[in-house]
């Protein structure tokens, strides 16, 4: 499967109360490579999973191929324990924006204050069309400081230097 989207930094929250909400938890391997990890296990709310994501086109993080195994919870469990992964947790909202739904990606631990907002798209040119909706502040689609296999192990405090370049201020429910 081919993922077509592009992430932006959230400038304020939109109002939340009604979307629907998850929490996430990735860990990312192998904790070794020293750009981004592209394996993961992923706690989804109630859904488990392992992933591999690698870029259609090198260098181009708006377009990438995704290979994901379904996992029981006992898999997923016996992975977490058996795994030294960096990672990442955050909770999630499904928000409707213009016909789309944005996936907002509230931060939580070390990385609480960063906020980051997802669009899925069917095409290069549905994506390339799409405007930037007011709650963001700017595209990262093609940042790699903000890749899930980067931002985890890491807390705000490590980003802070990236985000001041975007005018990112502290975002919070």
């Amino acid at each position: 499967m081919i993922e077509i989207e592009r992430t932006f930094l959230a400038k304020k929250l939109p109002d939340l109360s009604k979307c629907k909400k998850k929490e996430m938890l990735d860990i990312y391997i192998p904790t070794t490579e020293s750009m981004h990890a592209r394996i993961r296990i992923r706690k989804n709310g109630d859904k488990y999973e392992l992933t591999k994501k690698t870029p259609v086109k090198e260098g181009d993080h708006s377009q990438l191929r995704e290979e994901t195994i379904h996992l029981s919870e006992d898999e997923f469990n016996t992975f977490e324990k058996g795994v030294k992964g960096k990672r990442v947790h955050k909770n999630r909202y499904l928000f409707e924006y213009k016909g789309k739904t944005a996936e907002i990606d509230v931060f939580i631990d070390d990385l609480a204050g960063l906020v980051l907002v997802d669009f899925e798209f069917s095409s290069a040119e549905e994506k390339n069309a799409f405007k930037m909706p007011t709650f963001c502040l700017a595209d990262v689609t093609q940042e790699d400081f903000i890749a899930g296999g980067i931002l985890c192990g890491k807390s705000y405090k490590d980003l802070e230097n990236e985000l001041t370049k975007f005018g990112y201020k502290k975002v919070f429910l």
